[in-house]
């Protein structure tokens, strides 16, 4: 080979050995939703950009609590390029924290900015909504409960359940009744409820069983919960609570990019494209949640955002009042059962 023609080929040569020694494109997911709504999701983008997704999730026991405290642990040397939050008061957590950074992804437009942070450490999309799940054959027709109030009622004493509030989406429920109710009400219906001898379980999964199959008259979970035990022909039903008063809460998922994540570039990818309609589509389909974006299709049954009146909440407020509370009150109410 002449000196020409090897100088010629030498950066072809070069960028071929580059090529092939270049780590294959990934992206690691942290997610707080459920795996097996989360899983169809990471897969769609891994087949149309490529990109290896590794998706952690967490425990159905610890939901979101976990990986929170991972992140956080994990702020000096990330792991995770994204978090999937099931709830955005996690991703407020998160900034107060300082382990996420500010992303504005160009799929946010058409998405309802109340629900995500104004800084844009935190972008929401579909919402789950905090429901009671009653069982018809104990809850007889008429008699529906309607209120969180009616958790209270001395008719349904030793006959109702919830999710343990220092995780998941009932702690968030618990920390937007102290924002809404204020302090001296919240404690006076968290007092009332241990007084009605409500039954504390490990998760909203396990509420939705032991409604479902009679153990208890009703309970508070979530939609997406609901649609479990409906697609599985329990006999129960759905009440969206305080309908006709301060309204029921809803529960965005939030998309979360981590502050010095290895693969940033890719996680702002996987961020675009959690905000797309058919990500949305997809989560309306499998897990009956709520797009927030107008006009996406959804199944029927499946409700959208504008036809609950929802509870007026600044989801921003929320991580704050939700460690304190998990520090103190809702610590010792938890731990007294």
């Amino acid at each position: 080979m002449d000196r020409r023609r090897f100088l010629y080929l030498l950066p072809l040569l070069a960028l071929a050995a580059c090529e092939k020694s270049a780590p294959p494109q990934s992206v690691v997911v942290y997610t707080s939703v459920d795996d097996v709504f989360a899983r169809p999701v990471a897969e769609r983008f891994q087949k149309q950009s490529g990109i290896t997704v590794k998706l952690v999730p967490d425990t159905e026991e610890t939901k979101s609590t976990g990986l929170v405290n991972r992140l956080i642990a994990e702020k000096a040397r990330p792991v995770a390029d994204v978090f999937w939050s099931g709830d955005p008061v996690r991703a407020a957590v998160l900034k107060a924290k300082g382990v996420s950074a500010p992303y504005r992804s160009p799929n946010a437009a058409g998405l309802p900015p109340q629900f995500s942070d104004a800084e844009g450490h935190w972008t929401a999309l579909s919402a789950r909504a905090r429901i009671i799940l009653y069982n018809k054959n104990l809850v007889p027709a008429g008699a529906e409960p309607k209120a969180l109030a009616d958790f209270l009622a001395p008719q349904w004493t030793g006959k109702t359940c919830l999710a343990n509030p220092l995780f998941g989406t009932t702690s968030m429920h618990a920390a937007a009744l102290f924002e809404t109710l204020g302090d001296a009400k919240a404690r006076e219906f968290f007092t009332g409820l241990r007084a009605n001898g409500v039954k504390v379980l490990s998760s909203n999964g396990e509420v939705k069983r032991r409604v479902g199959d009679g153990e208890f008259a009703f309970g508070l979970t979530d939609t997406d919960d609901a649609n479990e035990a409906l697609k599985d022909g329990k006999p129960v039903g759905v009440i969206y609570p305080d309908a006709d008063g301060a309204g029921t809460l809803l529960v965005p998922n939030a998309a979360v990019l981590i502050a010095g994540g290895p693969n940033a570039a890719n996680g702002k990818r996987f961020v675009d494209f959690l905000l797309t309609a058919e990500v949305e589509q997809m989560l309306a389909e499998s897990a009956a949640q709520m797009p927030l974006r107008a006009g996406v299709p959804v199944p029927a049954g499946v409700k959208r955002v504008e036809e609950i009146k929802a509870l007026t909440v600044d989801y921003a407020k929320l991580g704050a009042r939700l460690e304190e509370l998990s520090r103190g009150f809702l610590k010792e109410w938890a731990g007294g059962q």
